[in-house]
């Protein structure tokens, strides 16, 4: 025979009922005013979207998730001379580590990084498939990845004490809150986002270009916006194309906002022994050539565009964009060209938007003070790179000193530790007899007596003559701003020729 069943509140046979009793409440009841709580609770929830998630930030050009991607790799040793792991893998490290959020968003932010047509410069070097402009990639499981070269310009020197760290979500680890960026990355590489009442999208460019911009604003601090697009004429997209007309550019540029438009590059050439063809080699930024060949195929199929009798997509990994449009006999191609421009997503507007933090706080920043906010920032990390490296210059040689001073009579120094009776005996001794200080005979005293008596007293002049050169030519930079500047030049420089290629977007007229 059934029973019938205990009510949820009611406890076993035998006992009293749980739950409070009726007019009785669980908790304190507090009167609030919901206006201020919900104008309270929404400013909080904004800025943590604006600062943790949406927004890049103007020294280094990344978000909170791309920044943790590249330093958690570089900490897993993945560097571009190692082996592929599985990007799972990376994901799992970044999600357990750094990143408390979906493994998914993770993934798409490090799948972004290895895509050369999303990337100006891509910073992870990705095996397997990363997707197109017209797929998604494969599961996270199914890939592999490693830090590009170039992304070894943005972590190297971080545990230089060149940049500050604070705790990760749950205090038990440190993370960089910016990278030392050797190149203003948020230029070359640009980026998009959508916080709570604002969003960012920026334009990539091209690196060498963006480096001889910056080098001519570290040495003429009152440059114009004009004279900077000298040298950066305008983006410089991973997909090519040609920009048609220069106004929403020279805008973008002077103000942080504006827009123009990129056409998809072409060639008209004989496609078959009798007809005349336009064939597409590159396309706008984000549009991939299915999306084109749809578009045509159905204005061809209403009857908005007239002359084009076949489309053929030849598109591959290898070759790139290749997508032939057969035209009529009796057509113009240069006709039908301009409706294609005019009717599909062959030509497409590009809004700039440079919005970024700096300081923690959104901006709209144009050309110019992206550059300033990125070379005072390389000014911060030479200067904290070289104070750190004279440190450790000035520490290693006070250690040589000792060892100098001991090594003169070394038989004396092995019968002393021999001779004493504790170690605090023996440091008491040391330090008498050879004028040492506290920290030099510490040193002796850890160091293997096989060393110690090993040790080559020209080999440690020599230390000493290259650690004193050191420490001056660190002190003379520390002393000089003119200096300082010129070493971050130099060193835009040398990353120019290690990573700058040729333009790919053409600078087309109105």
């Amino acid at each position: 025979m059934a029973t019938a069943k205990t009510p949820a509140k009611t406890a076993a046979k035998g006992k009293k009922p749980v739950g409070p009793k009726p007019g009785e409440y669980p908790g304190k009841i507090v009167d609030i005013d919901v206006s201020k709580e919900v104008s309270e609770s929404f400013l909080e929830y904004a800025y943590s979207v604006i600062y943790s998630r949406a927004l890049p930030d103007a020294r280094d050009g990344l978000k909170p998730v791309h920044r943790r991607i590249l330093h958690q790799m570089a900490d897993m040793g993945l560097r571009p001379e190692r082996g592929h792991v599985k990007s799972a893998r990376v994901v799992g490290e970044v999600m357990g580590k750094l990143h408390p959020h979906g493994d998914g968003a993770i993934y798409d932010a490090l799948v972004r990084m290895a895509q050369s047509f999303s990337m100006r410069l891509p910073l992870i070097d990705g095996h397997g498939n990363f997707g197109s402009l017209d797929a998604g990639p494969a599961a996270m499981r199914y890939t592999e990845a490693r830090l590009a070269s170039a992304a070894m310009a943005m972590v190297a020197e971080a545990d230089e004490n060149t940049v500050d760290f604070g705790p990760n979500y749950d205090g038990q680890l440190a993370e960089p809150l910016v990278l030392p960026a050797a190149y203003p990355n948020l230029l070359v590489n640009g980026g998009s986002g959508i916080a709570v009442g604002m969003a960012t999208n920026m334009a990539p460019h091209n690196l060498g270009e963006v480096i001889a911009a910056t080098k001519f604003l570290i040495e003429n601090p009152s440059a114009t916006v004009k004279q900077l697009m000298k040298f950066v004429p305008g983006p410089d997209f991973p997909t090519g194309g040609e920009l048609v007309g220069l106004d929403g550019v020279r805008e973008a540029y002077a103000t942080g906002k504006g827009s123009f438009k990129v056409r998809a590059s072409v060639e008209i050439e004989k496609v078959s022994t009798r007809k005349m063809g336009i064939v597409i080699k590159e396309l706008p930024f984000t549009i991939g050539p299915e999306k084109v060949v749809e578009r045509i195929a159905a204005l061809v199929k209403a009857k908005k565009i007239q002359g084009i009798s076949d489309i053929i997509d030849l598109t591959d990994g290898q070759t790139g964009t290749n997508v032939v449009i057969e035209i009529k006999n009796g057509f113009e191609p240069e006709a039908v060209l301009e409706q294609l421009y005019a009717l599909t997503p062959m030509e497409d507007a590009f809004s700039i938007n440079a919005v970024a933090l700096v300081k923690g706080k959104p901006q709209t920043l144009g050309l110019k003070e992206l550059l300033k906010v990125f070379i005072e920032h390389r000014i911060e990390v030479v200067r904290r790179r070289s104070e750190f490296r004279k440190a450790k210059a000035e520490g290693r040689l006070t250690l040589v000193d000792g060892l100098l001073k001991a090594i003169i009579d070394i038989d004396k120094v092995i019968k002393i530790i021999r001779g004493s009776d504790d170690a605090a005996a023996a440091k008491e001794k040391l330090m008498k007899d050879f004028k040492l200080n506290d920290e030099q005979t510490t040193y002796i005293l850890d160091m293997p007596l096989r060393r110690l008596t090993k040790m080559s007293k020209l080999e440690l002049e020599t230390e000493q003559k290259e650690l004193k050169a050191t420490i001056a030519e660190l002190a003379k930079l520390l002393k000089s701003e003119d200096a300082i500047k010129a070493q971050v030049s130099d060193e835009l420089t040398a990353v120019g020729k290690s990573f700058a290629t040729a333009r790919k977007t053409r600078i087309g007229a109105a």
